[in-house]
């Protein structure tokens, strides 16, 4: 195995010299991509479908918790069909108040609207810093910059978050909570699915002390949108993500060698499998690359909750899905803490990180 390179941190300097996006986005008379920002169109690029994707399989959570036992065994099997086939999946009558998720992409709109020395307060300077607040993904490192502003929260096995606006921290905390419970019952059904107990994942993982992370994204109205990109394809670095949005369409994945834009339904959860579930089946559910796009009128804003193991856990795959040793694991184990520092202090590309530990 190829060692893997030790993150890197952006320097006190590299910090200050942030401009976030949404200044530049209101940049009197801005009628083109600052060349900083704009992306040479790939002509190996995937064609974009004309049509929304609207087969993704949806899972009515209620039929989880309060269904029949045959309902529960049915929507385990279309769960799993749905990790196997799509790695993705929406999720309705989950039991989190619409009016609370609402009140979530408010709470981001007025924190990106902040003044930025107001938001200089939560800029952070490491990796593992409870509070980061920036733009692009890893402007450190990167020659070409995102169209996207961001603040991102480790909200859990303890809760940090800003503490403007006001009450936003009170409604965060609530909705995190809420959605881990989600996230449980959903890791129990597909620790189910995998033919694996209940609570499998929820124990080899330490969910109890589980990583998870707020993800708030903020992209602007862009005026040349074709050569700007929100965020690159790439897979979450988790077990599961959660994500919701303010019901301006640019999110996308990659589907029968297309991009898909994916619609969404009201009051619901998109949710998808990130890394260290792909770790742990050993390949049989795999992440899709996905992406966000940008649009030239709109504000698109997006909240995707990661969820993971503990950070010290070494995720390796379940050695019952390994058929006694017939079959080879797919993945070296690694930290969860070291994936994390890996995928985020490097350039967001595909599914790369997760190829430097395949076997």
């Amino acid at each position: 195995m190829a060692a893997i390179p030790r993150p890197t941190q952006p320097s006190p300097t590299q910090i200050s010299k942030i401009t976030y996006i949404k200044k530049v986005a209101e940049s009197p008379g801005l009628n083109s991509v600052p060349s900083s920002y704009a992306f040479t169109p790939s002509p190996n690029d995937q064609a974009v479908s004309e049509d929304p994707e609207d087969s993704i399989p949806i899972i009515d959570f209620s039929l989880l918790t309060s269904g029949t036992p045959d309902q529960r065994s049915q929507l385990i099997q279309e769960l799993g069909q749905a990790c196997k086939d799509w790695g993705f999946f929406k999720v309705i009558n989950h039991g989190v108040p619409e009016s609370l998720m609402e009140a979530m992409i408010e709470g981001i709109r007025g924190f990106f609207n902040l003044t930025d020395e107001e938001k200089r307060e939560f800029e952070g300077k490491n990796l593992l810093d409870p509070i980061r607040c920036g733009t692009s993904f890893n402007t450190s490192i990167e020659k070409v910059f995102y169209w996207r502003d961001y603040l991102k929260v480790a909200v859990h096995p303890e809760f940090h978050f800003p503490n403007k606006p006001a009450g936003f921290s009170e409604l965060s905390l609530e909705y995190c909570e809420r959605t881990r419970g989600v996230v449980r019952e959903l890791l129990k059904a597909i620790s189910e699915s995998l033919g694996l107990e209940p609570f499998y994942i929820e124990k080899v993982m330490n969910l109890d002390k589980g990583f998870q992370m707020y993800n708030a994204n903020f992209y602007p109205p862009c005026p040349q949108p074709e050569l700007a990109m929100g965020l690159p394809p790439h897979t979450d670095h988790g077990l599961l993500s959660l994500v919701i949005h303010n019901g301006i369409g640019g999110f996308q994945l990659q589907r029968n060698g297309m991009w898909v834009n994916v619609n969404a339904i009201p009051n619901s959860f998109l949710v998808n499998i990130a890394d260290q579930l792909e770790i742990l089946s050993n390949g049989k559910y795999k992440g899709i690359l996905h992406r966000a796009v940008v649009n030239k009128k709109v504000t698109r804003i997006s909240l995707v909750m990661t969820n993971g193991p503990s950070l010290n856990k070494i995720v390796n795959p379940a050695p019952e899905l390994v058929n006694n040793g017939i079959d080879q694991p797919a993945y070296h184990g690694i930290t969860y803490k070291e994936y994390f520092q890996l995928q985020q202090s490097n350039c967001l590309d595909g599914k790369r990180n997760l190829d430097r530990i395949r076997i």
